[in-house]
């Protein structure tokens, strides 16, 4: 069973979509999803700058369309039949939904383009961030981060909770780290998947009720509680209301886990998802997509499945 992941904020990098962009075709896709959003994600994903993919405006969409891209060379010729399941981490989800056939992607595109300056909206609001917990007992955590006023938002599996909240007591947890525990600041610009992130969610919630989402043409599953969802419909209400919500990562593996997952590929820009998977789903192939160089061992793994 052969399942494609697709990977949230903070995996961009400046220049990764370089050697995607050799290629006359895939310049040509991107330049159409960035004539749709009215964003330059071509430059984006070459020229700009750490700071400016940072921006939550620029990270996201630039992320999902990344992931279109590779989804869309990965599942040419008649591949996509090969394809059991899909799932995304965070801002993944949309890029989920697309290769599910949930939403078109261009809907997608305008999904996460009013997604990403939402949330930007919201973390502005106040000064807060994120950081990576990592080792340590889970309990014990939780118990701290709510003496500080900060919450779990991201449980990535494999010893890894990413915390959020205000900048001063992601200091004092980084300052003051737990017996076992390595506190590590994350480069985002606010405390996504929250309380903070509240404001967001009826503006992306005016944005899919303007869309026609179809059921899924594979199995899909939900950062909430790593759970498949079969309805088109609520995925999209559950992709939603997971901007202020945490995302269950480590759920979702122990799915992959319970139905027998036999490989794992990961679209770009990759890495993330499939270095969680090495931890917590041992033994089970993986595939970084992160240039085209890397779709021959994507599409030999695909192949290979039934």
């Amino acid at each position: 069973m052969i399942v494609v992941v697709a990977p949230g904020q903070g995996s961009q990098t400046p220049g990764f979509l370089d050697p995607w962009l050799t290629e006359p075709r895939f310049r040509d896709l991107l330049g159409e999803y960035s004539e749709h959003i009215g964003l330059d994600l071509v430059a984006h994903g070459t020229v700009s700058d750490a700071d400016t993919i940072r921006d939550t405006a620029v990270a996201q969409p630039l992320i999902v369309a990344a992931g279109l891209l590779t989804a869309d060379a990965l599942l040419a010729d008649g591949r996509t039949a090969r394809l059991d399941g899909v799932a995304g981490h965070s801002v993944g989800e949309i890029t989920a939904a697309a290769v599910a056939g949930i939403l078109t992607p261009l809907d997608a595109l305008r999904l996460v383009h009013a997604r990403g300056r939402a949330m930007a909206d919201a973390a502005a609001l106040a000064p807060t961030g994120m950081s990576a917990v990592l080792g340590g007992d889970e309990a014990a955590l939780l118990e701290r981060l709510a003496e500080l006023g900060l919450q779990p938002a991201n449980f990535n599996g494999g010893g890894q909770i990413v915390v959020a909240g205000a900048l001063d007591a992601l200091k004092t947890l980084q300052d003051e780290p737990l017996p076992g525990t390595r506190v590590i600041p994350l480069q985002v610009a606010g405390a996504f998947h929250t309380r903070y992130m509240e404001p967001a969610v009826g503006v992306l919630a005016d944005v899919a009720a303007t869309m026609d989402p179809k059921d899924p043409s594979v199995h899909i599953w939900s950062n909430r509680g790593g759970v498949e969802v079969t309805s088109g419909a609520e995925f999209l209400r559950l992709l939603v209301e997971q901007i202020s919500s945490p995302v269950r990562w480590d759920l979702t593996m122990t799915r992959f886990a319970e139905i027998g997952v036999t490989g794992i590929i990961e679209l770009a820009p990759a890495g993330a998802l499939t270095g969680l998977a090495k931890r917590g789903l041992k033994g089970t192939p993986t595939v970084a997509v992160k240039t085209p160089d890397d779709l021959p061992a994507a599409i030999e793994l695909l192949e290979g499945n039934r």
